[in-house]
């Protein structure tokens, strides 16, 4: 793990101060943190146990490797990626690049913080509890949690397929406002009502002995009566059918009976 004193060595041409030294070591464990998790899956990421030898000083240190075919017209030539090298080790152009990606990765990980923060504020209010009819807002939110996350691709390639519209030049926060200025209460049911019909449960559960789908069987009533009524009829006389046969063969056991107790 990254130290003070090992950023003091890095940044030692450069005249910065100790305010800044922290910062630049605050960063320098969070992308340890991040390389560490990577190490720990490296062997699910398909890297396996190997060896790195030292011709010269005969020195060696295990570890994790993965081949990559290379094609006979690439070039032998190789550099460190330029994530990979120490600021020192880098041109100025390249310096400039670490640091606007570093800035990047800085201000993503702030937005993270911050969200998962308002998150947990909001979580520890009375919102839930709220008695105000949902606003526009509010249903614009739960209409994209829904899609994004209780929608199947297909599902949204079948029936959602112009949801949020064309955003191939958006970025995610302009497919938002994009989504909340076309927004329309027909979206909302309609996903709503998506999820009717897919939270339903088979198997054991069934329209008599599962509350949600008691409440899904009552609801499709007020829509499609007459084709739920159709389907009723053909298992009903499939089961007075069954039940007919069933009393017949009680009958003829109960006088079998009958006949061994005389």
């Amino acid at each position: 793990e990254p130290t003070i004193q090992d950023i003091k060595i890095e940044y030692q041409h450069y005249d910065y101060s100790e305010e800044r030294l922290k910062a630049e070591l605050e960063e320098a464990k969070q992308d340890y943190d991040e390389e560490f998790v990577k190490y720990n899956s490296a062997k699910e990421d398909g890297f396996k146990n190997g060896i790195v030898f030292h011709p010269d000083s005969f020195q060696h240190k295990e570890i994790f490797v993965k081949i990559v075919e290379k094609s006979k017209n690439d070039s032998t030539e190789y550099s460190a990626p330029l994530a990979n090298r120490k600021m020192a080790d880098c041109t100025p152009e390249e310096q400039i690049v670490k640091i606007n990606e570093r800035e990047i990765r800085k201000k993503q990980i702030e937005n993270n913080k911050q969200f998962e923060e308002v998150v947990q504020m909001i979580r520890e209010t009375k919102y839930i509890d709220t008695k105000k009819t949902l606003s526009t807002d509010e249903m614009v939110a739960f209409s994209i949690s829904l899609f994004e996350n209780n929608v199947d691709y297909m599902s949204q390639q079948k029936y959602f397929s112009k949801f949020l519209g064309d955003t191939s030049k958006m970025t995610k926060v302009e497919m938002v406002e994009n989504f909340k200025k076309k927004f329309k209460k027909e979206i909302f049911h309609k996903l709503i009502r998506y999820m009717l019909t897919k939270q339903v449960h088979f198997g054991e559960s069934n329209h008599v002995n599962n509350l949600t789908n008691i409440s899904f069987y009552s609801a499709m009533q007020g829509y499609y009566i007459s084709k739920i009524a159709g389907i009723e009829k053909e298992y009903a006389e499939k089961r007075d059918k069954r039940e007919a046969r069933l009393k017949e063969r009680i009958t003829v056991l109960e006088k079998q009976i009958e006949e061994l107790n005389d």
